[in-house]
């Protein structure tokens, strides 16, 4: 029976535990997707996105990544790889290594030298068709912000999704409140069985609003059990609760984003969340990005103070008991 993949729930975008000679942490990444795959509003895991790192990591460790994941969950969870490049046919060769090792579907980026020099206005189309036909490979769309130069407008979104089969989910990540809305609206019209899903980690709650079939976003595999919590308040309508959720999830939240959108540095300050957590033993990321100083430390200890999520050691390491046992 073929597998059912689940486009409408929250996808985690995992970050990667990192030995002290940078390479990837076997031995904590499984334990860790464990643990975010017992959260019951989470049907998907995102690995290699932004907070995995994806543009430090080589073609083969990306495709490592995937295999463990898909290893460790895949029989129970969405997984989907991304693919960052900046040609089409490595694209495709990319996708198809992801596949080969257990992705369901690929979180496809737009070229970034799109983000400097800007693009055809056809261009983004005929990607993202060649690299599903190229990899007859399920795929959501990354879409950046409206302010950058690589932003898809709502026609070419609507295109991509009524024409091109394997597209089954966007991440809306436009950050423009009035144009969200308003493309959002378009898309539901124009294109109503595409997924759309949240990417606006650092106005999560409020990005829920319109309507989301979901999320992805780095700081679900941090805080997974406010953020799922969350979810199921916004899908019953509970104003209350979300209230309630929204002023936990908001001081984590400015520790990590600072106000500002997902980034490198925001990354790091999300591993090192996940060290106090107790899920990680290191918070070490591949340079460029730098260690953080203690202030920014601090920042996190604050935040985890403020918004209630705490040492969960005890819990994680119950999955590393059973990984122990089955191994």
């Amino acid at each position: 029976m073929a597998k059912v993949k689940n486009w409408k729930t929250i996808f985690p975008a995992i970050s990667i535990p990192l030995n002290d000679d940078y390479s990837i942490n076997e031995a904590e990444l499984r334990p860790y997707v464990r643990w975010l795959a017992s959260f019951d509003e989470i049907g998907g895991l995102v690995c290699n996105g932004h907070t995995g790192e994806i543009t430090s990591l080589t073609r083969a460790e990306r495709a490592r990544v995937v295999e463990i994941v898909a290893e460790e969950v895949g029989d129970q969870m969405t997984i989907i790889s991304g693919i960052n490049c900046e040609n089409t046919q490595e694209s495709i060769e990319m996708a198809r290594e992801a596949k080969e090792a257990g992705a369901d579907g690929i979180l496809l980026m737009p070229p970034h030298m799109w983000l400097r020099f800007g693009m055809n206005p056809a261009a983004p189309f005929e990607y993202v068709k060649d690299v599903a036909d190229g990899a007859d490979i399920d795929i959501i769309i990354h879409l950046y912000p409206a302010t950058s130069k690589a932003f898809y407008p709502v026609e070419t979104l609507i295109k991509m999704a009524t024409e091109i089969e394997h597209v089954k989910s966007i991440k809306m990540g436009t950050r423009v409140t009035a144009l969200y809305e308003n493309n959002i609206r378009e898309l539901r019209k124009h294109a109503p069985e595409v997924s759309l899903i949240t990417c606006h980690d650092e106005t999560l709650l409020t990005s829920m609003f319109p309507g989301m079939d979901g999320a992805l976003i780095g700081f679900a595999g941090c805080i997974p059990e406010l953020i799922t919590e969350a979810w199921k308040a916004m899908k019953a309508g509970d104003f209350q609760k979300i209230r309630h959720y929204d002023d936990l999830i908001f001081p984590i939240s400015k520790a990590i984003y600072g106000g500002g959108q997902p980034s490198g540095e925001a990354h790091a300050r999300m591993k090192e969340a996940l060290v106090q957590r107790g899920v990680f033993t290191s918070a070490l990321m591949r340079k460029p990005v730098l260690p953080l100083d203690q202030e920014e430390k601090d920042w996190i200890t604050q935040g985890l103070k403020g918004s209630t999520a705490g040492d969960v050691s005890a819990e994680v390491a119950k999955f590393k008991k059973e990984e122990a046992l089955v191994k």
